[in-house]
């Protein structure tokens, strides 16, 4: 991809199959917010703004360390630019219902984000509604995060390594409270590492996060998905459940294989708008 760089500018050229609303607000992140035509938040440690201005999208490093090169190769693969979604959905529509619901959100791209946020995230996600999670999250960067401006990084597994599990029920987590003290504390005493998770195949990796108090294969995959490109992950939910009964009663076509995860992004939010309870 053709990438420009103007001062604290990265502009990726010819950016298709890719809309900020689907994307930033279809359950998979929780640091981004829509500032007018921009979506304003956090990649990493990066503060940024995305937007586009006809088709080359542009990403704005508002704050954060590192050269501007360093930082352009990062987004591009946050945001996915790498991966050929043309491909992947003319791929996927040779089956006449994954085709329906890749037309109804055509723009939704799956983001590889930071493991340690994310298996924090998702922790906090279990049975919990979205703007409920952003809320906790951004609670817990204001409280343990390093102040970039005025807003705050999501903390590291440093910053928390002594945060008890009191400190964390008064950020209203609720159950969920003792799940992230334990997350924290295999992270930080080694005992997941998401370097291991590369070696692994989806089952092992699976079992291997389930190590974690309170992380069920729904989370786990939901985390392997989102920040380790296991692309074979398929986190299933109710209105994923829902949607394999009626959609795919026989289970997924073939044209998804190896790319399940992706295609549940299309289906999920498909049946979330267009299935009866």
């Amino acid at each position: 991809m053709e990438t420009e760089i103007r001062d604290d500018l990265a502009v990726y050229k010819n950016v298709r199959d890719f809309d900020l609303e689907q994307t930033f607000n279809c359950g998979q992140c929780f640091r981004w917010n829509r500032e007018g035509d921009s979506f304003v938040g956090f990649a990493g440690s990066w503060l940024c703004r995305v937007s586009f201005e006809g088709g080359d999208m542009l990403v704005e490093k508002l704050r954060g360390e590192g050269d501007m090169q360093r930082f352009a190769a990062y987004m591009a693969d946050y945001l996915s630019l790498n991966v050929d979604y043309s491909a992947l959905k003319e791929r996927f529509s040779e089956d006449e219902t994954m085709k329906r619901a890749i037309a109804f959100a055509p723009g939704i791209r799956v983001l590889n984000q930071p493991f340690f946020e994310t298996l924090i995230t998702f922790i906090i996600s279990r049975n919990n509604n979205i703007p409920r999670i952003k809320k906790i999250v951004d609670a817990m960067a204001d409280t343990y995060g390093t102040s970039v401006g005025a807003y705050h990084a999501f903390p590291s597994r440093q910053q928390l390594k002594d945060v008890g599990v009191e400190d964390y029920s008064r950020l209203k987590m609720g159950f969920r409270a003792k799940y992230v003290y334990d997350a924290v504390q295999k992270v930080t005493g080694g005992v997941i590492k998401r370097e291991e998770i590369e070696k692994m195949d989806l089952d092992s990796a699976r079992k291997y996060l389930m190590q974690i108090k309170g992380v069920g294969p729904k989370v786990a995959d939901c985390i392997l998905l989102f920040s380790c490109k296991k692309y074979d992950s398929f986190p299933k939910d109710v209105w994923i459940n829902r949607a394999m009964d009626r959609l795919f009663p026989d289970g997924l076509p073939r044209c998804v294989k190896g790319r399940e995860g992706i295609a549940q992004q299309y289906i999920f939010h498909y049946a979330r708008f267009n299935l009866e309870k």
